[in-house]
């Protein structure tokens, strides 16, 4: 009990913050749309990561030594393209009950939170070296029940805030708070971007 109380803990130390990934699940909570879908994916990505972290994953950054340098460029690419489209929303405010009446795919959802999820270079620093890397300092007996509770973390997390996102949609569902909902999306992701770049294996000054 004690390794998955730690496995916990350490869980909810690294996810509990608002990122790309925790703002947009926020957003699709807010929207109404495909929540439990979105929580379902961030949760499951989640705990792949963190149990292949703890059963060896993390020797691919070993293997592929520009895996997490191609991640971070295309990260902040996708950031950066998710920022600029939040922040023309945030210029329109009416275009949110445009959006609202779209027949939005579930499989563009997807694709969309797959982005923030899979395309963010720190998702695996922390999930898959460092609890890989705390969790195999571990006796052998005691990993699988540190994963296990790290990724009770992530399923707590997800549903938390995108359930109780949707439950304050009918007092936030006003255009006026949508325009200011997606201006700070639209300054979070940009800033995400920026720090990334800044703090690329290979900075963008030294591509030129």
């Amino acid at each position: 009990m004690l390794a998955a109380l730690d496995g916990f803990l350490l869980g909810a130390s690294l996810i509990v913050a608002i990122g790309a990934q925790n703002a947009f699940v926020i957003r699709q909570g807010l929207l109404g749309r495909f929540v439990l879908w979105i929580c379902l994916f961030c949760a499951v990505s989640d705990a792949i990561l963190i149990w292949g972290g703890v059963y060896g994953l993390s020797a691919l950054t070993n293997v592929i030594p520009l895996f997490i340098p191609f991640m971070t460029y295309g990260g902040a690419g996708f950031l950066l393209w998710f920022g600029i489209s939040a922040f023309r929303r945030a210029l329109r405010p009416n275009s949110i009950i445009s959006e609202q009446r779209d027949a939005s795919s579930l499989r563009m959802a997807l694709l969309t939170c797959a982005g923030f999820t899979w395309l963010n270079p720190h998702v695996y620093l922390d999930t898959v070296i460092l609890l890989g890397s705390v969790a195999n300092a571990r006796p052998l007996e005691e990993r699988t029940v540190f994963a296990l509770g790290a990724s009770v973390t992530s399923f707590t997390w997800f549903f938390t805030i995108g359930l109780g996102a949707m439950a304050l949609k009918p007092w936030l569902d006003r255009p006026r708070i949508w325009q200011a909902i997606d201006g700070i999306i639209a300054a979070i992701m940009v800033m995400l971007a920026t720090k990334l770049l800044l703090a690329a294996p290979f900075g963008a000054l030294h591509l030129f």
